[in-house]
């Protein structure tokens, strides 16, 4: 028998059913009518000829019962992945998707040797769960008594809703299969997982007192993983412990979910030694870690800043990291940020080429001027301040602004920094006294006096006061360019504020 899985509206179904059936069930008729004689003798010649005369029909027989089955799992997954993709491009259009899904009734809702066909579908639109919320209430508007909705269907319909961030409809589902009876542990966690998605802690932790009253469901490993997550997210380490310390309890198999939910709560809490006591209690026991492990692991070691060993760690990984792992990716570069490392701006530029250019990261752009400005990297620094300025990213740190001016002084740049200050007051970002010395400082020393005279008109302007060092600049400048007259005037603001007045003025 030969069934295509999907019709689509360039497919058709063909059914086509051999005689091969038939024929074997004939011959092995034959078969055991001739193994059932009580006389061997005249048995065997002519049972000899039989075979004679359909050796082509007995290999039949052979190749029907021996081959494999032609309908197998990845042939499933294959077709489904036909009708997902076909789907997705009508998926703006719910008219479209009914009628794709109409066409492919028969097929999504029957018994295939290797699974559901319609969990098939739902599950390879994990990803979309706004498409898979259409397929699942188009499977129940097209329920039956002879073809009813079960618990796996409203599971994943409960987990579709709460991935669409609809809670209330997930509540409703969970209902609806319990009013028919069905309550399974599968629409407990379905339900717990979407309370985990939306951050519902308190409402999963009720949820899951209520499973364990109920006779007929017992939590699985997979109850207690999301209740791990639950707890782990909100850095609730006493509860994400105490609910490890009950699957030990219960003699619960855990598997790498268990590991890597405890890992990644450690990581949301900081508590690396915790991170690291669980990495390598996963390595010694029977549960091997996987690719989701040591991104996690990865994340951590950046965070805690041990450049070692997420170096370590990114040597195993490096090829699988992709442009679904780029927050990762910027985890990394904060690390080398907030290092010494001697090399870290070339290690940076190695990493930041695979975040793509479109995917802007304000606090990322605002780590890289730092560094930059530490480096001395004028061209660069302004380069992510253009960036900065372009994207409406404005920087409110007063040590971040001190590190530009110092770059600017010790490249002796004063019209970029007079550029950058106009740029920074306009674009609000922290304006401090330090901006305006700076120029003062630069414009004393090159005798540049109206333009140093200006920078106090500026200083005004956005209300910042001169203070005993404001002074001091300008009676330093003023007194090597001999101004004379500046010189007292100087001297008469100081002691106008009462500040502490040079002794070299008076000799």
């Amino acid at each position: 028998m030969q069934l295509s899985l999907i019709r689509n509206p360039r497919m058709k179904r063909i059914w086509r059913f051999s005689s091969d059936a038939a024929q074997a069930q004939m011959l092995l008729s034959q078969f055991h009518g001739i193994s059932r004689s009580s006389n061997p003798k005249t048995i065997i010649p002519s049972f000899t000829r039989k075979l004679c005369t359909v050796s082509n029909g007995f290999s039949d027989i052979v190749t029907l019962f021996t081959a494999k089955p032609r309908s197998t799992k990845q042939e499933l997954t294959t077709e489904i992945a036909i009708l997902r993709n076909e789907l997705v491009r009508e998926s703006s259009d719910t008219d479209e998707v009914r009628r794709i899904l109409d066409e492919n009734s028969e097929c999504l809702n029957r018994t295939h040797p290797a699974g559901s066909p319609l969990l098939e579908l739902l599950h390879q639109l994990d990803s979309r769960p706004s498409l898979a919320l259409q397929v699942f209430n188009w499977r129940r508007k097209s329920s039956a008594v002879d073809n009813p909705m079960t618990a796996y269907e409203y599971s994943k319909g409960i987990k579709a809703a709460g991935r669409s961030k609809n809670i209330h409809l997930a509540d409703e589902l969970f209902k609806e299969a319990a009013s028919k009876g069905i309550k399974t542990t599968s629409t407990y966690n379905a339900l717990m997982g979407a309370y985990m998605f939306n951050n519902l802690a308190d409402r999963c932790q009720s949820l899951f007192c209520d499973m364990k009253r109920n006779i007929t469901c017992d939590p699985s490993i997979a109850t207690y993983n999301i209740l791990i997550s639950v707890f782990g997210r909100l850095m609730l380490v006493d509860l994400m412990e105490a609910t490890f310390q009950e699957i030990n309890k219960l003699d619960l198999a855990m598997n790498i979910s268990t590991y890597n939910h405890l890992i990644a709560g450690y990581i949301s809490a900081w508590m690396w030694d915790d991170m690291e006591k669980v990495f390598q209690m996963l390595k010694a026991g029977p549960v091997q870690p996987n690719l989701k492990t040591y991104l996690l692991m990865l994340r951590g070691y950046a965070h805690s800043g041990n450049l070692d060993k997420m170096e370590e760690m990114y040597s195993f990984v490096k090829n699988d990291v992709t442009e679904n792992d780029i927050s990762l990716v910027r985890c990394m570069i904060s690390a080398y940020c907030k290092s010494s490392e001697a090399d870290r701006v070339k290690k940076i530029e190695a990493l930041s080429k695979l975040i793509p250019e479109e995917e802007y990261s304000p606090w990322l752009n605002v780590l890289l001027i730092k560094l930059y400005a530490q480096e001395k990297w004028l061209e660069e620094m302004e380069n992510a301040i253009n960036k900065a300025f372009e994207r409406g990213t404005p920087v409110k740190t007063t040590g971040i602004m001190k590190c530009i001016i110092a770059t600017y002084f010790r490249c002796d740049a004063v019209e970029r920094l007079e550029t950058f200050v106009r740029r920074a007051e306009f674009a609000g970002w922290r304006v401090c006294r330090s901006l305006y010395h700076c120029k003062l400082v630069m414009y004393g020393s090159q005798m540049r006096l109206n333009n140093m005279q200006n920078v106090l008109d500026e200083m005004g302007n956005v209300k910042i006061d001169c203070t005993k060092k404001t002074l001091w600049i300008m009676y330093k400048a003023y007194l090597r360019s001999g101004h004379r007259s500046m010189v007292l005037k100087t001297l008469g603001q100081m002691f106008k504020h009462g500040y502490e007045v040079p002794l070299e003025a008076f000799p």
